[in-house]
């Protein structure tokens, strides 16, 4: 009992935080929603995708620091675990440092990548030079968010992800509906807020880990062998984000082939795996946390309760979201869209969004337990073979199958990262914990 307790203390703020966090776009969505033009729209569209991609391939930032803070939290080695926060901060500031001096090239690929109409362009193109400023403080808040979860903290990212949603409103509305700055105005509101977001981190560390301060030392934080390590563990988790990242816009990519209904049918559907995702991503922070803080503590008593525990929880989950998805997956279509066609189209698939609690619930939980044990390597290996499965799958029933192939391929996916890390787990955990 009192383990779940640990486990619910650290995943209901993640799920929360989860939900909170893609606010941000919605809110920049809502407002040029209602400046009179649909390029607004489509230029935040353009923009976001863009911001998406770069921090998604960067998340490395916060998963490693998570799993190595925990870690070094076991250990009771609170000197390695402020010289972590400084690594990841420092690593963050100079990526960050890095986006910014090749903003225009960036944005040269991506609008070769993307196709737009020059007004979307011309639109995109502000929103992103303005916001890619913000990359400083979004990368340095990676850090702090997986340092604080890493030492059992996840009321405080939830609570920087409540702050930076309030400035967000506030000043966007008021720069867009009082100084009438229009998509300047939702730029710079965001980059407000994201910097909000940092010095509200960064306030809460010096206010609430005092006894920390006195353990700051530039030496050591840099040192050849922790740099090797740091690197090593944030290697694999980048490659593994690529995977997934390839997979991903593959999906898309597939299907916008095959016509806007498809398109849109496969759009909406994957908000229900991203809606799963946003639960099962806060007990796969609960393990992150739990696990790295009994490998570091070598208690492999603890370490493979809260396994099992975590698990439990996980099918619960899976299975309350299958029953929700089984009997109201038809509302939920209807509330995200009213186009008949789309409806119709999307009646087809309901097998498959059924299917995706059970068949990914296992890599969800399995991804929170790597990474608290920094078994990036395992981790980047099971995603490799997995997006195989993705590849192989589709592109050997795509002509016969046509969509139906692209989310079985998907659902493959999802099932065989669970089971190439169920079968290298035992050996993972003998390695990490003895």
């Amino acid at each position: 009992m009192i383990n779940n307790n640990k486990i619910l203390k650290i995943a209901i703020p993640s799920i929360v935080t989860n939900i909170t966090v893609p606010l941000l776009g919605l809110i920049d969505v809502a407002i040029v929603g209602h400046l009179g033009s649909s390029a607004y729209i489509g230029a935040i569209a353009v923009g976001g995708l863009v911001f998406n991609i770069i921090y998604w391939v960067f998340a490395f930032l916060r998963m490693g620091t998570t799993g190595m803070a925990s870690q070094a939290y076991g250990k009771r080695d609170l000197d390695e675990s402020v010289r972590l926060l400084l690594r990841s901060a420092g690593t963050g500031l100079v990526i960050s440092l890095i986006l910014v001096a090749l903003q225009y090239p960036i944005l040269k690929v991506a609008f070769l990548l993307i196709k737009t109409t020059p007004e979307v362009q011309a639109l995109a193109s502000t929103y992103f030079h303005i916001l890619i400023w913000g990359a400083p403080a979004v990368l340095g808040l990676y850090g702090f968010t997986g340092w604080y979860i890493g030492m059992q903290n996840s009321r405080f990212p939830m609570l920087i992800a409540i702050v930076q949603n309030v400035v967000n409103i506030v000043f966007s509305m008021c720069l867009v509906y009082l100084f009438h700055l229009k998509m300047e105005g939702v730029a710079i509101g965001t980059l407000i807020a994201q910097y909000a977001g940092l010095i509200i981190a960064v306030f809460l560390w010096v206010r609430f880990y005092k006894r920390l301060r006195r353990r700051i030392r530039i030496q050591g934080v840099w040192q050849r062998k922790a740099m090797l390590g740091f690197f090593a563990v944030n290697r694999d988790i980048f490659l593994r984000t690529i995977c997934l990242v390839a997979v991903t816009m593959y999906f898309t990519s597939a299907g916008a082939s095959q016509g806007n209904t498809v398109l849109a049918v496969n759009t909406l559907l994957m908000q229900f795996f991203i809606l799963f995702s946003y639960f099962t991503d806060g007990f796969a922070y609960a393990g992150e946390a739990l696990v790295g803080k009994y490998v570091g503590a070598k208690n492999r008593i603890a370490l493979n309760k809260t396994i099992k525990e975590l698990f439990a929880w996980g099918l619960g989950i899976a299975l309350f979201f299958t029953c929700l998805y089984g009997f109201g997956e038809h509302f939920f279509i209807r509330f995200l869209t009213n186009e008949p066609e789309v409806i119709r189209v999307a009646r087809d698939y309901s097998l498959w969004v059924c299917a995706i609690p059970l068949m990914s619930i296992s890599a969800f939980v399995w991804d929170g337990v790597y990474i608290g044990a920094t078994a990036t390597r395992q981790m980047l290996l099971s995603m490799f073979l997995a997006a195989a499965v993705f590849f192989i799958a589709y592109i050997s029933l795509r002509t016969a199958f046509g969509n139906h192939a692209l989310w079985l391929a998907f659902i493959l996916y999802l099932f065989s990262r669970g089971l190439f890390q169920t079968a290298l787990a035992k050996s993972v955990l003998n390695k990490k914990c003895k």
